[in-house]
């Protein structure tokens, strides 16, 4: 079938939407930048509940903590 746009690699010409691009890239790099944060609070927290005798509260408290202020230094 004829198509009217070109298609295959853009060094051939086929148009390429870098404004969708960008914005899936920075999606992705905010989801991985959180993504990471969660599961370092998470070890942390783990350790922090399993390792000491502060217990399940205390650990859950810091795992929010973390949290909290990694997300505002991450923003």
């Amino acid at each position: 079938m004829a198509h009217d746009t070109p298609e295959g690699p853009a060094e051939m010409g086929a148009e390429m939407d870098y404004a969708e691009h960008e914005r899936t890239y920075d999606l992705f790099l905010t989801v991985t930048k959180y993504t990471c944060l969660v599961v370092i609070a998470t070890l942390i927290a783990m350790a922090f509940g399993f390792f000491t005798a502060a217990g399940f509260i205390s650990s859950t408290i810091l795992f929010i903590l973390i949290c909290a202020i990694g997300a505002w230094f991450l923003r």
